[in-house]
């Protein structure tokens, strides 16, 4: 359910006369508020653009009944380690990510390593009823990659062949890591030594790349340049003159000129690539920092914050369309991620939970819970609209792989 509610009625009139005077009224405090929310956010940086901020919500429109589940998710791998001193918080999972062919699946985290495995060892064969398979990292895992930081985002470059992918790290450096040969092939270090929280690159055959970091900065460079990669762009979200982090970086992938950003001043933003000068739309509405931004369709887009909701939005007026509540986030990165061809969108939690939302509604329609941690970062593989795969990974560095099948419409 829409977390919005309608405005109260205003007291009801016997007369038509009085009826229109309060309307009147009404449509004149509402023209003022807008005007002085526009002269707030003129005076606030004097960017070359109006920006626009989301409009007073309309009341909910009403769904169509309650959260129902029409899928089946069973649990078919489990991947741990039986050394207890590696399954704690020195091996937390921060970022999971599958490949373009959907076929390897990526992790890094506080361990300081990438770890490549390839579903279809992971996955059982068919077998009625399902069976569960416990594995270790260390007979898991195809092979890993030592990083000289901690890690906190992994992208697969496109058009590498899955045979590159970029990384973040809590020491402010994005570095390209080649993973036939298992060496770095690219490094930039521009963001000051602070900590990147996000990295992503452009699928619309541009080799652009984005990182956001604590210093406050989203920037796109070129990793085909060589020195650092060169700077094509840099914007600093928020309001001019305070610095606030930028948490999550999402090029669209239905739009090429299209980038978002969630900050830590509780918004999110998206950017036109051809003129940075200063956000298209500004989406406000959680009250705690935004630590992720995920396109769902080429119209919607999804923000997850610790203020314990996610939020989906229209892009094309930063309208909030829907607040999903059921996790629990009040100071964690627990993952954010979205199912386009099945409508889903799974997070974690503080609860020690996975999370699975129907985009049509606020409630969650599955959980499970993990043993040992909280859930700190999800990936689905985007397999079709009947059947999908969703990677759930822990605080305490295990990985838990379900596999959803749609029910049969009866």
């Amino acid at each position: 359910m829409n977390n919005f509610l309608p405005p109260q009625k205003s007291q009801q009139f016997t007369t038509r006369n009085e009826e229109a005077a309060a309307a009147a009224a009404q449509d004149e405090e509402e023209e003022d508020r807008r005007k002085e929310n526009q002269e707030n956010i003129e005076s606030r940086g004097g960017q070359d653009r109006t920006l626009d901020v989301a409009p007073r919500p309309e009341p909910p429109r009403e769904e169509e009944g309650r959260a129902r589940c029409e899928w089946d998710f069973h649990l078919h791998t489990v991947i741990s380690s039986s050394d207890a001193a590696s399954s704690s918080a020195s091996d937390t999972l921060g970022v999971i990510e599958f490949d373009p062919p959907g076929a390897l699946i990526a992790t890094g985290g506080i361990a300081r390593k990438i770890r490549i495995y390839g579903l279809s060892s992971l996955v059982p064969q068919e077998i009625d009823p399902p069976t569960i398979a416990f594995l270790e990292h260390s007979s898991a895992c195809s092979y890993y990659i030592c990083t000289p930081a901690k890690l906190s985002s992994l992208r697969w470059r496109p058009g590498s062949g899955s045979r590159v992918i970029g990384s973040g790290d809590y020491d402010g450096v994005v570095t390209e890591y080649d993973l036939e040969r298992q060496v770095p092939v690219f490094e930039r270090d521009e963001h000051g030594g602070r900590r990147i929280w996000s990295v992503d690159y452009s699928s619309w055959g541009m080799a652009v790349g984005a990182s956001g970091s604590d210093d406050g900065t989203m920037q796109l460079w070129d990793p085909r340049c060589g020195d650092g990669g060169r700077c094509l762009s840099m914007v600093r979200p928020g309001e001019a003159g305070r610095s606030t982090a930028v948490c999550s970086v999402e090029f669209s992938p239905f739009d090429s000129a299209t980038v978002a950003v969630g900050c830590a001043d509780w918004r999110a933003y998206t950017y036109d690539l051809r003129n940075m000068s200063g956000p298209v739309r500004v989406f406000d509405g959680h009250a705690k920092t935004v630590t992720y931004t995920k396109f769902l369709s080429a119209h919607a887009m999804v923000s997850a914050s610790i203020d314990g909701c996610l939020k989906q939005w229209s892009v094309a007026d930063a309208c909030a369309v829907r607040t999903y509540r059921g996790h629990v986030n009040t100071r964690s990165f627990v993952g954010l991620s979205v199912c386009r061809d099945g409508g889903l969108i799974a997070c974690g939690s503080e609860s020690d939970q996975v999370f699975v939302y129907d985009a049509r509604w606020g409630e969650p329609i599955w959980a499970h819970r993990f043993e040992g941690g909280f859930v700190s970062s999800v990936c689905w593989r985007q397999a079709g609209s009947d059947r999908c795969t969703l990677v759930a990974g822990g605080s305490d560095g295990a990985l838990q792989l379900f596999v959803g099948m749609k029910k049969s419409s009866s």
